[in-house]
Protein backbone atom coordinates (compact mmCIF):
# COMPACT_ATOMS: atom_id res chain seq x y z
CA UNK A 1 0.00 0.00 0.00
CA UNK A 2 1.41 3.17 -0.90
CA UNK A 3 1.45 5.17 2.55
CA UNK A 4 4.44 6.39 4.49
CA UNK A 5 6.62 4.24 6.18
CA UNK A 6 6.21 6.37 9.53
CA UNK A 7 2.30 5.93 9.55
CA UNK A 8 3.34 2.05 9.35
CA UNK A 9 5.19 1.61 12.66
CA UNK A 10 2.50 2.66 14.68
CA UNK A 11 -1.33 1.76 15.42
CA UNK A 12 -3.91 4.00 16.39
CA UNK A 13 -4.97 4.91 19.70
CA UNK A 14 -6.36 1.93 21.53
CA UNK A 15 -7.90 3.95 24.35
CA UNK A 16 -10.01 5.65 21.48
CA UNK A 17 -10.66 2.44 20.11
CA UNK A 18 -12.32 1.47 23.00
CA UNK A 19 -14.41 4.14 23.75
CA UNK A 20 -16.09 2.60 20.45
CA UNK A 21 -15.88 -0.51 21.46
CA UNK A 22 -17.80 0.64 24.31
CA UNK A 23 -20.06 2.66 22.68
CA UNK A 24 -20.70 -0.74 20.38
CA UNK A 25 -22.09 -2.82 23.62
CA UNK A 26 -23.26 0.03 25.58
CA UNK A 27 -20.44 -0.60 28.30
CA UNK A 28 -19.46 2.20 30.66
CA UNK A 29 -16.64 3.83 29.42
CA UNK A 30 -14.08 3.80 32.03
CA UNK A 31 -11.57 3.61 28.93
CA UNK A 32 -10.93 6.87 28.03
CA UNK A 33 -9.79 9.76 30.36
CA UNK A 34 -12.72 12.09 29.37
CA UNK A 35 -15.08 13.85 32.35
CA UNK A 36 -19.07 12.94 32.12
CA UNK A 37 -19.93 15.80 34.54
CA UNK A 38 -20.01 19.90 33.68
CA UNK A 39 -16.89 21.83 33.63
CA UNK A 40 -16.56 25.31 35.79
CA UNK A 41 -19.70 27.20 34.64
CA UNK A 42 -17.58 30.95 34.99
CA UNK A 43 -15.67 29.57 32.14
CA UNK A 44 -18.30 28.42 30.24
CA UNK A 45 -20.05 31.69 30.86
CA UNK A 46 -16.71 33.59 29.82
CA UNK A 47 -16.60 31.44 26.13
CA UNK A 48 -20.57 32.19 25.49
CA UNK A 49 -19.37 35.71 26.12
CA UNK A 50 -16.53 35.54 23.58
CA UNK A 51 -18.46 34.09 21.19
CA UNK A 52 -21.00 36.75 21.46
CA UNK A 53 -18.76 39.35 21.91
CA UNK A 54 -17.44 38.33 18.02
CA UNK A 55 -14.18 36.50 19.33
CA UNK A 56 -14.25 34.28 15.99
CA UNK A 57 -11.29 35.16 13.95
CA UNK A 58 -7.29 33.82 14.34
CA UNK A 59 -5.74 34.63 17.35
CA UNK A 60 -2.29 35.15 17.74
CA UNK A 61 -0.99 31.59 16.30
CA UNK A 62 1.08 31.17 19.77
CA UNK A 63 -2.04 32.39 21.68
CA UNK A 64 -3.88 35.31 22.98
CA UNK A 65 -2.39 37.80 25.41
CA UNK A 66 -4.33 37.61 27.78
CA UNK A 67 -4.36 33.67 28.08
CA UNK A 68 -0.47 33.78 27.75
CA UNK A 69 -0.33 36.31 31.08
CA UNK A 70 -2.87 34.61 32.83
CA UNK A 71 -0.32 31.10 32.32
CA UNK A 72 2.89 33.31 33.62
CA UNK A 73 0.67 34.86 37.06
CA UNK A 74 -0.42 31.19 37.71
CA UNK A 75 3.11 29.25 37.18
CA UNK A 76 4.57 32.33 39.19
CA UNK A 77 1.50 31.97 42.02
CA UNK A 78 2.08 28.38 41.97
CA UNK A 79 5.42 27.66 41.66
CA UNK A 80 7.41 30.53 41.63
CA UNK A 81 8.33 30.13 38.20
CA UNK A 82 9.33 33.75 36.23
CA UNK A 83 7.26 32.90 32.88
CA UNK A 84 7.95 35.80 30.22
CA UNK A 85 4.06 35.69 28.44
CA UNK A 86 5.63 36.99 25.24
CA UNK A 87 8.59 34.78 24.83
CA UNK A 88 8.20 31.88 26.86
CA UNK A 89 4.55 30.32 26.21
CA UNK A 90 2.76 28.91 23.23
CA UNK A 91 -0.52 27.87 23.36
CA UNK A 92 -1.55 24.51 21.47
CA UNK A 93 -4.70 22.70 20.30
CA UNK A 94 -4.24 20.69 23.29
CA UNK A 95 -1.34 19.30 25.13
CA UNK A 96 -0.85 16.64 22.81
CA UNK A 97 -0.15 18.93 20.01
CA UNK A 98 2.49 20.32 22.57
CA UNK A 99 3.92 17.33 22.82
CA UNK A 100 4.26 16.34 18.98
CA UNK A 101 5.41 20.56 18.14
CA UNK A 102 8.10 20.12 20.98
CA UNK A 103 9.48 16.52 19.85
CA UNK A 104 9.28 18.13 16.05
CA UNK A 105 11.10 21.05 17.04
CA UNK A 106 13.78 19.95 19.36
CA UNK A 107 14.70 16.48 18.51
CA UNK A 108 16.77 15.68 15.03
CA UNK A 109 16.26 12.00 13.15
CA UNK A 110 18.15 9.66 15.37
CA UNK A 111 18.82 11.78 18.43
CA UNK A 112 17.55 9.30 21.50
CA UNK A 113 14.70 10.33 24.14
CA UNK A 114 14.58 8.56 27.76
CA UNK A 115 10.79 7.88 28.31
CA UNK A 116 9.77 5.48 31.53
CA UNK A 117 7.56 2.63 31.02
CA UNK A 118 4.34 1.79 30.95
CA UNK A 119 4.04 5.53 29.33
CA UNK A 120 1.29 7.06 27.78
CA UNK A 121 0.50 5.85 24.43
CA UNK A 122 1.07 9.48 22.19
CA UNK A 123 4.96 10.05 23.56
CA UNK A 124 5.88 6.44 21.04
CA UNK A 125 4.34 7.94 17.74
CA UNK A 126 5.43 11.76 18.69
CA UNK A 127 9.06 9.89 19.03
CA UNK A 128 8.69 8.09 15.48
CA UNK A 129 7.16 11.26 13.78
CA UNK A 130 10.38 13.42 14.61
CA UNK A 131 12.59 10.63 13.77
CA UNK A 132 13.61 10.03 16.97
CA UNK A 133 14.92 7.19 19.12
CA UNK A 134 12.96 6.19 22.24
CA UNK A 135 15.30 4.45 25.23
CA UNK A 136 12.90 3.13 27.32
CA UNK A 137 13.22 2.90 31.54
CA UNK A 138 10.91 1.09 33.95
CA UNK A 139 9.53 2.15 36.98
CA UNK A 140 9.15 -0.96 39.05
CA UNK A 141 5.98 -2.64 40.14
CA UNK A 142 4.18 -2.39 42.88
CA UNK A 143 4.72 1.18 44.00
CA UNK A 144 6.42 2.27 40.22
CA UNK A 145 9.39 3.63 41.70
CA UNK A 146 12.43 4.64 39.25
CA UNK A 147 14.61 1.99 38.24
CA UNK A 148 17.67 4.05 39.65
CA UNK A 149 20.43 1.73 38.00
CA UNK A 150 18.36 1.57 34.36
CA UNK A 151 17.74 5.07 34.70
CA UNK A 152 21.27 6.11 35.38
CA UNK A 153 22.48 3.70 32.26
CA UNK A 154 20.29 5.27 29.77
CA UNK A 155 21.28 8.87 30.70
CA UNK A 156 24.98 7.44 30.48
CA UNK A 157 24.01 7.78 26.63
CA UNK A 158 23.61 11.29 26.71
CA UNK A 159 20.27 11.17 24.96
CA UNK A 160 18.93 14.76 23.52
CA UNK A 161 16.29 14.73 26.15
CA UNK A 162 14.06 12.81 28.77
CA UNK A 163 10.35 12.81 29.10
CA UNK A 164 9.19 12.90 32.50
CA UNK A 165 5.08 12.86 33.11
CA UNK A 166 4.50 13.49 36.68
CA UNK A 167 1.42 12.53 37.78
CA UNK A 168 1.73 9.31 35.94
CA UNK A 169 -0.69 7.98 33.13
CA UNK A 170 -0.85 5.24 33.46
CA UNK A 171 0.03 3.97 36.65
CA UNK A 172 -1.13 7.36 39.07
CA UNK A 173 2.25 7.33 40.22
CA UNK A 174 3.90 10.61 41.48
CA UNK A 175 7.34 11.32 41.41
CA UNK A 176 9.06 12.18 44.67
CA UNK A 177 11.35 14.55 45.61
CA UNK A 178 14.44 12.64 45.12
CA UNK A 179 13.46 11.32 42.60
CA UNK A 180 13.25 14.34 40.59
CA UNK A 181 16.77 15.07 42.21
CA UNK A 182 18.07 12.02 41.02
CA UNK A 183 16.83 12.97 37.05
CA UNK A 184 17.77 16.61 37.54
CA UNK A 185 21.65 15.28 38.57
CA UNK A 186 21.38 12.97 35.93
CA UNK A 187 20.39 15.75 33.16
CA UNK A 188 23.35 18.30 34.34
CA UNK A 189 26.08 15.40 34.57
CA UNK A 190 25.43 14.13 31.12
CA UNK A 191 24.58 17.08 29.51
CA UNK A 192 21.44 16.46 28.67
CA UNK A 193 20.17 19.25 26.59
CA UNK A 194 16.07 19.35 27.21
CA UNK A 195 13.88 17.89 30.05
CA UNK A 196 10.42 17.54 28.19
CA UNK A 197 7.50 17.46 31.67
CA UNK A 198 3.81 16.58 30.92
CA UNK A 199 2.64 18.04 33.72
CA UNK A 200 -1.59 17.99 32.73
CA UNK A 201 -2.22 16.51 35.80
CA UNK A 202 -0.50 18.64 37.83
CA UNK A 203 -3.31 19.66 40.43
CA UNK A 204 -4.65 15.81 40.72
CA UNK A 205 -2.40 14.84 43.34
CA UNK A 206 -3.39 12.60 46.50
CA UNK A 207 -0.58 11.67 47.69
CA UNK A 208 3.37 13.59 47.93
CA UNK A 209 3.29 16.91 45.91
CA UNK A 210 3.97 17.74 42.68
CA UNK A 211 7.45 18.88 41.73
CA UNK A 212 8.04 20.86 38.61
CA UNK A 213 11.68 20.06 37.73
CA UNK A 214 11.98 23.57 35.73
CA UNK A 215 12.09 24.98 39.44
CA UNK A 216 15.23 23.20 40.06
CA UNK A 217 18.79 24.35 39.73
CA UNK A 218 20.15 24.64 36.88
CA UNK A 219 17.28 23.55 34.95
CA UNK A 220 14.75 26.32 34.10
CA UNK A 221 17.26 26.51 30.62
CA UNK A 222 16.88 23.03 29.97
CA UNK A 223 13.09 22.54 30.58
CA UNK A 224 9.87 22.45 28.56
CA UNK A 225 7.05 22.28 30.51
CA UNK A 226 4.03 20.80 29.07
CA UNK A 227 0.15 21.20 30.46
CA UNK A 228 -3.42 21.77 29.82
CA UNK A 229 -7.01 22.81 30.38
CA UNK A 230 -8.63 19.46 29.80
CA UNK A 231 -8.19 17.60 33.37
CA UNK A 232 -8.03 20.43 35.44
CA UNK A 233 -10.56 22.46 33.92
CA UNK A 234 -13.31 18.95 32.74
CA UNK A 235 -13.29 20.31 28.71
CA UNK A 236 -10.91 17.92 27.23
CA UNK A 237 -12.71 18.98 23.80
CA UNK A 238 -11.95 22.45 24.38
CA UNK A 239 -8.42 21.03 22.99
CA UNK A 240 -6.32 24.23 24.95
CA UNK A 241 -2.30 22.89 25.95
CA UNK A 242 0.68 25.10 26.18
CA UNK A 243 4.17 24.51 26.58
CA UNK A 244 6.41 26.74 28.39
CA UNK A 245 9.84 26.77 27.34
CA UNK A 246 12.87 29.63 26.97
CA UNK A 247 12.70 31.71 23.95
CA UNK A 248 15.02 30.00 21.46
CA UNK A 249 13.06 26.75 21.82
CA UNK A 250 9.66 28.66 22.05
CA UNK A 251 10.77 29.93 18.28
CA UNK A 252 11.68 26.96 16.97
CA UNK A 253 8.29 25.21 19.12
CA UNK A 254 5.92 28.69 17.71
CA UNK A 255 7.25 27.86 14.14
CA UNK A 256 6.27 24.04 13.83
CA UNK A 257 2.53 24.83 15.61
CA UNK A 258 1.85 27.12 13.33
CA UNK A 259 2.20 25.31 10.17
CA UNK A 260 0.48 22.20 12.08
CA UNK A 261 -2.33 23.76 13.77
CA UNK A 262 -2.00 27.48 12.96
CA UNK A 263 -4.02 28.18 16.83
CA UNK A 264 -6.12 27.13 19.09
CA UNK A 265 -9.80 28.33 19.41
CA UNK A 266 -10.15 32.13 19.89
CA UNK A 267 -13.43 32.12 22.11
CA UNK A 268 -12.04 29.44 23.97
CA UNK A 269 -8.76 30.94 24.79
CA UNK A 270 -10.29 33.88 26.23
CA UNK A 271 -12.50 31.76 28.38
CA UNK A 272 -9.66 29.81 29.69
CA UNK A 273 -7.87 32.90 31.42
CA UNK A 274 -11.01 33.23 33.88
CA UNK A 275 -9.99 29.36 34.49
CA UNK A 276 -6.37 30.16 34.97
CA UNK A 277 -7.03 32.69 37.70
CA UNK A 278 -8.79 30.20 39.98
CA UNK A 279 -7.93 30.68 44.34
CA UNK A 280 -6.61 27.61 45.38
CA UNK A 281 -9.97 26.23 46.66
CA UNK A 282 -11.08 25.29 43.33
CA UNK A 283 -8.17 22.97 43.31
CA UNK A 284 -9.05 21.56 46.86
CA UNK A 285 -12.12 20.88 46.26
CA UNK A 286 -10.83 18.91 42.35
CA UNK A 287 -8.27 16.97 43.87
CA UNK A 288 -10.88 15.85 47.21
CA UNK A 289 -13.49 15.08 44.39
CA UNK A 290 -11.71 12.91 42.45
CA UNK A 291 -9.68 11.25 45.44
CA UNK A 292 -13.48 10.17 47.03
CA UNK A 293 -14.00 8.33 43.29
CA UNK A 294 -10.58 6.84 43.63
CA UNK A 295 -11.30 5.02 47.06
CA UNK A 296 -14.70 4.32 45.60
CA UNK A 297 -13.44 2.50 42.56
CA UNK A 298 -10.30 0.83 44.23
CA UNK A 299 -12.16 -0.94 46.47
CA UNK A 300 -14.66 -2.05 44.37
CA UNK A 301 -12.08 -3.49 41.90
CA UNK A 302 -9.59 -5.28 45.53
CA UNK A 303 -13.32 -7.08 46.02
CA UNK A 304 -13.58 -8.06 42.19
CA UNK A 305 -10.56 -9.69 42.35
CA UNK A 306 -7.83 -7.25 40.61
CA UNK A 307 -4.57 -6.23 42.15
CA UNK A 308 -3.75 -2.66 42.41
CA UNK A 309 -1.54 0.21 44.05
CA UNK A 310 -3.86 2.73 44.88
CA UNK A 311 -3.52 5.74 42.30
CA UNK A 312 -0.81 9.17 44.10
CA UNK A 313 -2.09 11.48 41.55
CA UNK A 314 -4.15 11.58 38.05
CA UNK A 315 -7.17 9.87 37.46
CA UNK A 316 -6.17 6.34 36.54
CA UNK A 317 -5.61 3.14 38.40
CA UNK A 318 -3.89 0.22 36.21
CA UNK A 319 -4.35 -2.88 37.55
CA UNK A 320 -3.80 -6.59 37.52
CA UNK A 321 -6.48 -9.47 36.71
CA UNK A 322 -4.38 -13.01 36.22
CA UNK A 323 -6.41 -13.84 39.57
CA UNK A 324 -9.62 -13.66 37.48
CA UNK A 325 -8.51 -14.80 33.77
CA UNK A 326 -5.52 -16.09 31.58
CA UNK A 327 -6.78 -14.28 28.92
CA UNK A 328 -3.86 -11.38 27.48
CA UNK A 329 -5.08 -8.06 28.10
CA UNK A 330 -6.69 -7.02 24.53
CA UNK A 331 -8.75 -9.97 24.91
CA UNK A 332 -9.96 -9.24 28.62
CA UNK A 333 -10.44 -5.92 28.01
CA UNK A 334 -13.16 -6.76 25.36
CA UNK A 335 -14.87 -9.68 27.22
CA UNK A 336 -14.93 -7.01 30.09
CA UNK A 337 -16.65 -4.67 27.86
CA UNK A 338 -18.83 -7.04 26.12
CA UNK A 339 -19.94 -9.15 29.08
CA UNK A 340 -19.75 -7.51 32.08
CA UNK A 341 -20.11 -4.08 30.21
CA UNK A 342 -17.61 -1.64 31.74
CA UNK A 343 -14.58 -0.71 29.15
CA UNK A 344 -11.12 -0.50 30.16
CA UNK A 345 -7.67 0.20 28.41
CA UNK A 346 -5.54 -3.14 27.74
CA UNK A 347 -2.00 -2.63 29.96
CA UNK A 348 0.04 -3.38 25.90
CA UNK A 349 -0.39 0.19 24.90
CA UNK A 350 1.19 1.41 27.81
CA UNK A 351 4.79 -0.61 26.96
CA UNK A 352 7.47 -1.07 24.05
CA UNK A 353 6.43 -4.83 24.52
CA UNK A 354 3.19 -5.93 24.80
CA UNK A 355 3.97 -9.20 26.66
CA UNK A 356 4.84 -6.45 29.62
CA UNK A 357 1.27 -5.55 29.99
CA UNK A 358 -0.16 -8.36 29.00
CA UNK A 359 -1.97 -9.29 32.64
CA UNK A 360 -2.68 -5.35 32.79
CA UNK A 361 -5.90 -3.26 32.32
CA UNK A 362 -6.56 0.38 33.55
CA UNK A 363 -9.27 2.31 34.16
CA UNK A 364 -10.23 6.10 34.31
CA UNK A 365 -12.42 7.05 37.18
CA UNK A 366 -13.12 10.83 36.41
CA UNK A 367 -16.74 9.65 36.32
CA UNK A 368 -19.82 10.72 38.12
CA UNK A 369 -20.42 9.27 41.38
CA UNK A 370 -23.26 7.43 39.32
CA UNK A 371 -21.89 6.32 36.31
CA UNK A 372 -19.14 5.05 38.84
CA UNK A 373 -21.78 3.21 40.92
CA UNK A 374 -22.89 1.34 38.17
CA UNK A 375 -19.65 0.55 37.05
CA UNK A 376 -19.17 -0.83 40.38
CA UNK A 377 -22.47 -3.19 40.09
CA UNK A 378 -21.54 -4.57 37.20
CA UNK A 379 -18.17 -5.06 38.45
CA UNK A 380 -19.56 -7.33 41.46
CA UNK A 381 -20.74 -9.53 39.21
CA UNK A 382 -17.55 -10.15 37.98
CA UNK A 383 -15.99 -13.38 39.58
CA UNK A 384 -19.45 -14.94 38.84
CA UNK A 385 -18.86 -14.42 34.88
CA UNK A 386 -15.43 -15.12 34.28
Amino acid sequence: MPIAARARTFTESVIREMTRVAQQHGAINLAQGFPDFPMPEPMKDAACAAIHGDINQYAVTWGAPALRLAIAEKYHRWYQMDVDPDRDVTVTCGATEAMASVFLALIDPGEEVVVFEPFYENYGPDAILAGATPVFVPLLAPDWRVDEERLTAAMARRPKAIVLNTPHNPSGKVFTRAEIDLIARLVLEHDVRWVITDEIYEHIVYAGHHHPIATWPGLRERTVTISGLSKTYSCTGWRLGYAIAPEAASNAIRKVHDFLTVGAPAPLQAAAAVGMAFDADYYNHLMMDYRARRDLLCGALVEAGFTLTPPEGAYYVLTGFQDLSDKDDVSFARWLASDVGVATVPGSSFYRDAADGRGLVRFAFCKRRETLEQAVERLANLRAAV
